[in-house]
């Protein structure tokens, strides 16, 4: 099939690739020409492992190019797939819908044949019906260009496996010439024997940012009995593991730390709440409130330990930060939990070096009145205290011993629970770790 993905941010670059990879003829198109020419040249915009294999690979079949023109792309696709961003709205924690918009708006005039519209972005209950009408009303098609949604549960770091292999497929139809396009698409991931899950277009909106609200409230849990943990002295990591074996529970997502971050789960419930309230229903999800308080609480949680531990001041002490990016095996530094630390120590008088394997150059562009070092023994030489706070294998593999060496004090404060901190105070270290006594 014929078919562009509009939005070649994380989500749309690989699922261009993926639907490339599947077979199918794909344009994908962007409004940043620099990050067009990158991608029509074989280099990833973005760290994602896998991604650069697969785009080169597709790119060289022919299967795969790239373009900045909507027009262009109506010309070109039987079906066309939205992947651009739904961030939070300046001054409000509603979705910002100008991106999605601006894609019906551009290319709407120019579909003059029958299509289907698929969108695959987070978006406020209700968006599918609204661009319906858009593309109606703005289409020379007119009812004969469809609107589907299709929502993506790709992550970060697993982004490639999770668009080949995804562990389930939703989408959201109006008609059976819609869902059979559909199939056509995912034809290969449907002869896997994938769960399929048909529905109509509002209940598929509501099935991403439903899933992000439950996985928010499940850390945010953990995370609250955590703060229980460090008031009466008991651990957090055994009780999580114990709450994990109960089938009802399951053991994923209960890693407790200094909360989540990134582009979707802050910005997605706090959207989630913003449209409960338009819809006059927001005692329903009223939760999310303390759901939102609780993570963005961890930060502060953090923050106080780190001070704690050195001697209740801040003033000029020099800390080595372990992380920039959200989460590991991403360069994403959006709503980072890393950075927001790191920032609150700086601004309260610390001397901060932070490190990241993949994340710095996004980190210095967007915090530049940060240190930074390349070389993750750079950032403990001298320091006072050591913070962990992106989970980076290369973190759990340190040799505590030769750190050791290398610091003023061997103190170090596990923010994440990642770290082996027997290992690390078996080499002299003082270890605190968030929601764990101290010993």
């Amino acid at each position: 099939m014929r078919i562009t993905v509009i939005g070649t941010g994380y989500l749309g670059a690989v699922h261009a690739a993926g639907m490339a990879a599947f077979g199918h003829d794909v344009l994908g198109v962007d409004v940043d020409a620099a990050k067009i020419e990158r991608l029509a040249h074989g280099v990833a915009p973005f760290y994602e492992p896998g991604f650069p294999d697969l785009l080169r690979e597709n790119l060289d079949a022919g299967r795969l190019r790239f373009s900045t023109s909507l027009e262009e792309a109506a010309a070109f696709g039987d079906v066309h797939f939205i992947c651009v961003g739904t961030p939070q709205k300046p001054g409000s924690t509603s979705a910002d819908m100008k991106f999605v918009d601006a894609v019906i708006e551009g290319m709407a005039p120019h579909l003059l044949r029958p299509c289907l519209i698929v969108g695959k972005s987070t978006v406020p209950v209700g968006t599918a019906a609204r661009l319906t009408e858009m593309v109606a009303r703005l289409s020379p098609a007119g009812e004969q260009a469809q609107v589907a949604w299709n929502p993506e549960f790709l992550r970060e770091g697993f982004a490639v496996n999770d668009t080949l292999h995804p562990d389930r497929l939703v989408v959201g139809v109006a008609s059976a010439d819609a869902e059979a396009t559909l199939r056509q698409v995912y034809a290969t991931i449907l002869e896997e024997g994938t769960p399929y899950v048909a529905t109509d277009v509002a209940t598929a909106e509501l099935v991403k940012v439903s899933a992000n609200a439950f996985l928010a409230t499940k850390i945010s849990f953990i995370n609250a009995i955590s703060e229980v943990c460090e008031a009466v002295g008991a651990d957090i990591v055994p009780l999580a593991t114990a709450l994990g074996h109960d089938a009802r529970i399951g053991n994923r997502f209960l890693a407790p730390g200094v909360g989540f971050g990134g582009g979707c789960l802050p910005k997605d419930i706090r959207a989630f709440l913003a449209r409960a309230e338009e819809l006059g229903i927001d005692e329903a999800l009223g939760f999310l409130r303390n759901v939102d308080a609780i993570n963005v609480n961890r930060r502060h949680s953090a923050v106080n330990l780190a001070r704690g531990m050195l001697g209740g001041s801040l003033k000029d002490k020099r800390i080595a930060i372990l992380g920039a990016a959200f989460k590991p095996n991403s360069d994403d530094i959006r709503d980072s939990p890393a950075l927001s630390v790191a920032n609150a120590l700086q601004s309260q008088g610390a001397q901060v070096r932070v490190h990241d394997p993949e994340a710095i150059e996004n980190a210095r562009a967007a915090h530049p009145l940060l240190n930074y070092t390349s070389e993750v023994h750079k950032a403990f030489e001298g320091a006072q205290l050591a913070v962990h706070l992106t989970e980076w294998q290369e973190y759990r593999d340190l040799d505590p011993l030769h750190l050791a060496t290398l610091v003023t004090t061997p103190h170090i404060l596990d923010a994440r629970n990642a770290l082996d901190i027997d290992h690390w105070r078996a080499a002299g270290w003082t270890v605190r770790a968030m929601g764990r006594p101290a010993r």
